[in-house]
């Protein structure tokens, strides 16, 4: 019976890092938790984000309660506004999070005009929420941005555990450590199956403390004879704040550069997250009236961004702040999976201009992870003791490795259930197993579409950055079929029409095949095809390359 069954489905996040979001379905009940997005990679030529495929979800809207939101980052909430985008019901959906996971989203949400589509609910650590058969109990836990939670989800079939992102931080600045006693007193319970974060399963021991990272950046600070630029993820709250008050005892006003940030920042502080001590800050368009060595600067960027703040301080192109030999540039994060060339890029360029560069190849201690290293993974397990776990939040070598941890942490292979995005992992009298599939993948975000660039767009965008484009045209006489004009092409990012032998010869091959072409059928559409069909056949033998080749034919 549906009754008696508990289904959980990945759309996305497990065999890739970002667009976390995962669906839970019990009786007649549908929760989601997080709805994220994915930076594309240079595969993705023009596409700006990745979001889930909510197909399955959208078909069976009517019985959604409620998304829960684990935390703030772009890749649990980013996703969002694409969602409410297909949302239809005459009823606002409801969104439940921290305050500051709801202050984020709720800017998110402005910029798109999607306010009005949803109802925000916030909680606090312990609060229960009933979302039809599945109540969902708040869980604080460690991570790189305040308000971080797991869930405990309890359902008529048994307990869950959604971990969301979490690190066990003994000595974290703030005081809130993940709650482990709790955790034990949930394992006491009994767990049926533990979701779990699994980014870091090949990092051995345990994730060092945020406080670290404090003590280092203060230290660079004071003795930084000039300017100070540190550069971390937005979201990154916690840190940001105690970099200003670092900045405050040691006699510097602080300055911010970019936009994510600056509305962050100002998120934080409305909500109580964020304590800036008077006088401290200074705008940015005013910096040059402050001695270098008196001031520190918090930009966006840290990932290489090419529009970014930092980068454009790089390559010398920002219109307020231009680096200085006597700058000290200290980048407080590591690039994400995929960025490490472009930060690597953006700190040549700094050093090019004489910065003092500090980044995490040189100084460990400037920047720490906020998910769970190997160590922490296996205690989250020793606490729960499930009988399931399923691990999320990887790429696919990550998803195996947490299978061995779970092993060797006593549970068999068969009870850690390896997915991916769109599996059905279905729960029924105390057992789990991966069923069957839905509708699942990636949808393309380009400018203000969504879903608009098929595999077909991208193939055509891979050709043009690859080989480049030919554009063919010739004049045709309506009545009589004879060649007016023409051949003439235009070349982009094949070959300059100006210096290459090979369209001169392609000319004089196409015009002869078009002269016995136009006598037996002069249609545009037949022509348009032969012009493609000699074209790719003569570039290819002559040169190895496939341009894309776009036919004109006007008829006259």
């Amino acid at each position: 019976m549906a009754s008696d069954l508990l289904r959980a489905i990945p759309l996305g996040g497990v065999g890739e890092i970002g667009k976390n979001s995962t669906l839970f379905e019990c009786r007649d009940d549908l929760v989601l938790i997080d709805a994220g997005v994915k930076f594309p990679d240079e595969r993705l030529h023009g596409v700006d984000l990745v979001v889930p495929d909510y197909t399955y979800l959208l078909e069976h809207i009517d019985r959604l309660r409620g998304v829960l939101i684990t935390h703030g980052h772009e890749d649990h909430i980013g996703g969002l506004p694409y969602l409410l985008m297909q949302y239809e019901s005459p009823e606002p959906l409801p969104i439940y999070g921290t305050k500051l996971s709801l202050g984020l989203i709720t800017v998110k949400l402005q910029e798109h005009g999607l306010l009005n589509k949803v109802a925000l609910e916030s909680f606090d650590d312990g609060d229960r929420i009933t979302l039809g058969s599945i109540q969902a109990e708040a869980l604080e836990v460690n991570h790189s941005v305040p308000g971080a939670v797991g869930f405990v989800l309890r359902t008529p079939v048994g307990t869950v555990f959604f971990t969301g992102d979490f690190k066990f931080d003994p000595d974290p600045p703030d005081g809130k450590t993940t709650d482990v006693d709790r955790l034990r007193q949930i394992g006491d319970e009994g767990v049926l199956a533990l979701f779990s974060d699994s980014t870091r399963v090949e990092q051995p021991g345990w994730t060092a403390s945020e406080r670290i990272v404090d003590d280092s950046i203060e230290q660079l600070i004071r003795e930084a004879p000039g300017r100070v630029i540190v550069t971390t993820f937005a979201s990154n709250l916690g840190r940001l704040q105690r970099v200003i008050q670092s900045d405050y005892r040691l006699g510097r006003r602080t300055s911010v550069a970019g936009r994510s940030m600056e509305e962050s920042l100002r998120v934080a502080e409305r909500i109580g997250y964020l304590n800036v001590p008077e006088g401290s800050m200074v705008e940015l368009r005013q910096v040059a009236s402050v001695n270098p060595d008196k001031l520190v600067l918090l930009t966006t960027g840290s990932q290489g961004e090419p529009t970014s703040v930092l980068s454009r301080m790089a390559a010398g192109e920002h219109p307020l702040v231009k680096v200085q030999p006597t700058d000290t540039v200290i980048y407080s994060a590591s690039p994400i999976p995929g960025n490490e060339e472009t930060v690597a890029h953006s700190i040549d360029n700094l050093f090019r201009r004489g910065a003092n560069v500090i980044y995490r190849a040189i100084n460990d201690k400037i920047h720490v992870s906020g998910h769970a290293s190997r160590e922490e993974l296996r205690q989250m397990i020793d606490l729960l003791r499930p009988r399931y776990t399923v691990p999320l939040h990887g790429e696919f070598r990550m998803l195996v490795l947490y299978r061995e941890l779970a092993m060797e942490a006593g549970l068999p292979s068969k009870n850690v259930l390896i997915t991916e995005n769109g599996d059905v992992v279905e729960f029924s009298e105390g057992e789990g197993r991966v069923a069957n599939r839905v509708t699942s993948g990636a949808v393309l975000v380009d400018g203000l579409t969504v879903g608009d660039v098929t595999k077909v767009v991208l193939r055509d965008r891979h050709r043009l950055a690859s080989d480049g484009v030919l554009i063919a045209s010739i004049v045709v006489d309506h009545e009589s079929g004879d060649l007016l004009s023409g051949p003439d092409f235009i070349s982009r990012g094949f070959v300059d029409p100006s210096q290459d032998e090979v369209l001169d010869d392609a000319r004089v091959t196409l015009s002869k095949s078009l002269d016995k072409a136009l006598r037996q059928a002069h249609e545009s559409g037949v022509v348009a095809n032969r012009i493609r069909e000699v074209l790719s056949g003569f570039i290819y033998e002559r040169t190895r390359r496939r341009p894309m080749i776009l036919p004109v034919v006007t008829e006259v």
